[in-house]
């Protein structure tokens, strides 16, 4: 416990350590937000605040991963999770940034690839001997085995997540924050599942997000981007997988899920009503934004969600009907 403890500080520390230069540093190379007209009004301001500070969060990441879990097989594929999304993010935030295509990839390219890396990561999983096409079920003691369902479902649990948490990362702090309640679900889980390294990693995790949102939180400093959003979500996903926890992810990321429903109700209403609008933008933080709320609430009050959901499923870990 106490090395999960003291690689979640040192995460944590190496955030704190390389904020204050990476920051000024894509100042300097002018790698600033776009901000969309048919946004909320009120984020115009933002306009110009540094992206692509999901770097910071890869890099600590990364480094804490050298130092504490060199040489494990379950930590080694994580890492490439998270690195492997989060390459596809710094693609897509290259494009937009650098190379002024405000789309940045296409969706079939973005899709492609996240299709691809998640075929990998099922693959590898499935055919594994401590992992498998069995999930933890919440709530009952017991595996269920998808057998040659397995490899399909979690191709689209991966991406669809992945995506999720990308579309969660819209207001300043919620999707670093709530990443971070949900890896701290992980490091519970893993702790009690007896995954004590992918504990280490979850952990290290955890303390990325923590450190990042000092320079995340209202009024940000630095967003994190899609290299950050995805890269999160590769991490969180892998963690799912390698521990089959997939199922149980669907509580403790209930959080990212509404965000993509959201989305999803409002682009198959706007279709089939002629262009009339369910919410009124998606995903649903803007909707309470166009609403009323600030942004801190709106903030404050999906972190309290995202919170009720981890608690929520490690209920359903220890509790069982």
């Amino acid at each position: 416990m106490y090395l999960v403890l003291l690689a979640t500080i040192i995460s944590f520390v190496i955030m704190l350590i390389i904020g204050p230069y990476f920051i000024p540093f894509l100042k300097k190379l002018k790698f600033g937000q776009t901000i969309r007209e048919e946004g909320p009004q009120s984020h115009m301001v933002k306009s110009g605040t540094p992206t692509m500070g999901g770097l910071m969060i890869i890099l600590s990441i990364t480094a804490t991963c050298l130092l504490f879990l060199a040489n494990r097989w379950e930590v080694t594929v994580a890492l490439l999770g998270t690195l492997a999304f989060g390459f596809i993010g710094f693609i897509d935030d290259f494009i937009k940034i650098i190379l002024k295509r405000n789309l940045g990839l296409k969706a079939y390219q973005k899709v492609v690839l996240q299709v691809t890396f998640a075929m990998i990561l099922a693959v590898y999983a499935a055919y594994h001997p401590n992992i498998g096409t069995h999930m933890a079920v919440p709530f009952i003691d017991s595996l269920l085995d998808f057998k040659w369902l397995y490899i399909p479902f979690t191709v689209i649990f991966i991406v669809g997540f992945v995506n999720a948490v990308n579309l969660t990362d819209g207001l300043d702090g919620l999707a670093s924050g709530a990443s971070m309640f949900a890896a701290v679900f992980f490091v519970l889980s893993c702790l009690y599942n007896g995954y004590y390294q992918l504990a280490l990693f979850a952990g290290s995790v955890v303390g990325a997000c923590l450190g990042f949102l000092k320079f995340n939180i209202y009024p940000a400093r630095v967003f994190m981007g899609d290299t950050g959003s995805m890269a999160l979500g590769g991490a969180l996903v892998s963690l799912a997988v390698l521990t089959r926890m997939e199922l149980y992810f669907f509580v403790v990321g209930g959080l990212f899920l509404i965000e993509a429903i959201s989305v999803i109700i409002q682009v198959f209403y706007f279709k089939m009503t002629g262009g009339k609008r369910f919410f009124r933008m998606a995903p649903i933080h803007h909707h309470f934004e166009l609403k009323g709320w600030h942004e801190k609430k709106v903030v404050i009050v999906f972190w309290f969600v995202s919170v009720c959901l981890a608690v929520l499923g490690y209920a359903g870990l220890i509790i069982n009907i």
